[in-house]
């Protein structure tokens, strides 16, 4: 069976979905309906912007959802997933590729889940870091064990655990992690706590705008960051997709079941190659490729 995985924030670069724009009408027409709901015209600065331009939070993630979401659209007959996953923001890109939402409810969430999240990380300032050769239950027993908000943000393989939450717990804990035996242990350039309790005042808005958005029944299963098991009911992945904001990213649990549950085949679909480095580390024998369009 194969899965088609769906990338989250930093994969941007610049001159992102040019080349699907130039060659796709179907791309022409998504990037033109995107330029529309989002009230501003994100297909100059994916286009033609700086990679500053391209950090700031209500483009990035639109940005990210647009390049991977038309990717699969402009991929023909070669889009048939078994099942699907994203990592993080991904998951919202892999649920209109799976059918779950329109790419017109697709993009509104994004970009209302992009602006809650920004909101969030000026009300409770935060920061995340990375956490290199250690094993999950040592890194949790040490956020466990400091004062302050830190905790387990992103599982992304064996040996790479992103932690988050307020700056000087993370910093304490980077000394600890180091102490205990972390190849690296470094704070990461990033705007907020995401995927932590720092990121809840933008929980209720998100909520708010998930429950008013149509969830149709998945063609595939979905295998989401928070149950990491596969999921088909409209009402539970809206019930993990709320609960993302604030619960960590279980992206190798996520890799692993499905691994077991007969996935031998992963593309990744959008920016970047970052997800097939993971799920070659979490399941080395399966196979991994970068989506290819017709």
């Amino acid at each position: 069976m194969n899965a088609h995985v769906f990338p989250g924030q930093g994969a941007q670069f610049v001159g992102m979905g040019l080349d699907l724009y130039e060659k796709y009408p179907i791309a022409q027409e998504m990037f033109a309906q995107a330029n529309d709901i989002l009230g501003f015209s994100i297909t100059d600065i994916m286009f033609e912007g700086t990679v500053e331009d391209l950090k700031q939070t209500k483009v990035t993630q639109p940005a990210i959802f647009l390049h991977s979401v038309i990717l699969s659209k402009v991929m023909g007959e070669d889009f048939k997933p078994d099942s699907v996953a994203g990592h993080s923001l991904g998951e919202f890109s892999a649920l209109v590729a799976n059918c779950t939402l329109s790419f017109e409810n697709g993009l509104q969430l994004v970009s209302r889940r992009a602006m809650a999240m920004q909101k969030a990380c000026e009300l409770k300032p935060g920061t995340m870091a990375v956490v290199l050769g250690l094993d999950d239950a040592t890194v949790e027993k040490a956020c466990a064990e400091i004062s302050g908000v830190v905790v387990p943000a992103n599982y992304n393989c064996p040996g790479q655990l992103v932690i988050s939450g307020e700056v000087d717990a993370i910093n304490e804990a980077c000394i600890q992690l180091k102490e205990a035996g972390a190849r690296r242990a470094m704070a990461l350039p990033v705007g907020g706590a995401f995927h932590s309790p720092l990121m809840e005042p933008a929980g209720e808005e998100l909520a708010a705008a998930i429950e008013e958005a149509t969830f149709n029944d998945p063609k595939c299963p979905i295998y989401q960051n928070v149950s990491t098991t596969a999921v088909t009911d409209p009402s539970e992945i809206k019930k993990n997709l709320i609960a993302q904001l604030t619960a960590p990213v279980k992206w190798t649990q996520s890799v692993q079941n499905m691994s077991k549950d007969g996935t031998s085949k992963f593309i990744e679909v959008g920016p970047g190659k970052v997800l097939q480095g993971l799920v070659k580390k979490i399941a080395p024998d399966v196979e991994t490729f970068a989506a290819e369009t017709q």
